[in-house]
């Protein structure tokens, strides 16, 4: 493998180990709900309607694993089929993982370490990625690549946010101590800003997504 090959390997590799984190904490809590602790008032909301944060759970996880990838040139050329079909697979699980957690942020009782304002972060991050991947879809489907590019990796930009979340609200944890409710919806809430922030230089400095700025049409065999 030449050092080219290997660096294209580096954004996915970072990504993947920024997932960890988030997708083990879901994994602790699928075995929770499996019978693997006892019911607190901390977790009762999950145990009383299970099937949206089990979807989450699921969606997220695949989401953000899977949607590494994507960043993988090789993986993403015309002459790879790989992208396409993992893109089928990755638009719903993002999107059942967006709609989830929405539906959480609005039915789930809040709990005492949230606000009203990481509750609204919630529901317009999430709005924002439903949005984001279902532009996604639209503009692939007009052949639109580039700008189809551009909002997929807004929409993962999202998704990726609890990974960057452990980034900004651990150390706060480490060196003062549990943040107030207020506190702490600005720390997550700057987990999905900084993530939106990256993704958006990306995006306008890549020459890969530049076009994204103007419309463009491609032909159906410029895109294969």
């Amino acid at each position: 493998m030449t050092t080219t090959r290997r660096r294209q390997w580096l954004v996915p590799a970072g990504l993947v180990a920024l997932s960890l984190v988030p997708v083990a904490a879901g994994a602790a809590r699928l075995t929770q709900l499996a019978g693997g602790t006892s019911v607190t008032s901390d977790n009762a909301r999950f145990f009383t309607a299970p099937a949206p944060v089990i979807i989450h759970i699921v969606g997220a996880t695949v989401f953000c694993l899977l949607g590494a990838f994507q960043f993988v040139p090789t993986l993403r050329s015309g002459r790879s089929h790989w992208h396409r079909l993992s893109g089928r697979v990755l638009v719903p699980f993002g999107l059942a993982a967006a709609i989830s957690g929405l539906w959480m942020a609005v039915f789930y009782d809040l709990p005492a370490s949230d606000n009203a304002v990481l509750e609204l972060l919630r529901l317009v991050f999430g709005s924002l990625m439903v949005m984001s991947l279902v532009l996604g879809v639209v503009a692939i489907a007009r052949r639109q690549v580039d700008r189809h590019r551009a909002w997929m990796m807004r929409g993962y930009a999202i998704g990726l946010g609890a990974g960057t979340q452990v980034l900004t609200v651990l150390p706060w944890v480490i060196i003062v101590g549990t943040p107030t409710p207020a506190v702490r919806a600005g720390l997550m809430g700057a987990g999905w800003i900084i993530n939106l922030a990256v993704a958006e230089y990306f995006i306008r400095t890549s020459p890969i997504v530049e076009s994204a700025k103007r419309p463009t049409r491609l032909s159906v065999s410029s895109v294969r």
